[in-house]
């Protein structure tokens, strides 16, 4: 189990190489979720504030 561990001498570049590709395979994973909350949150904030300015300046009705 040591030697596989080890990998023949390599182990210093082959194990950080896993967790970098383990690293981006999460963030990858995560990020559309991640930039689809931030947008709505975005669309929302933007939303109330086209809100707010119509309640604070009425068109007047034809």
């Amino acid at each position: 189990m040591s030697h596989f561990l080890a990998m023949g001498g390599y182990a210093a570049y082959v194990w950080p190489a896993y967790a970098v590709f383990f690293i981006v395979l999460v963030a990858d994973y995560l990020a559309p979720g991640i930039r689809r909350r931030r947008q709505l949150r975005e669309l929302r904030a933007r939303l109330a504030r086209q809100s707010a300015r119509q309640q604070r300046n009425p068109t007047p009705s034809s």
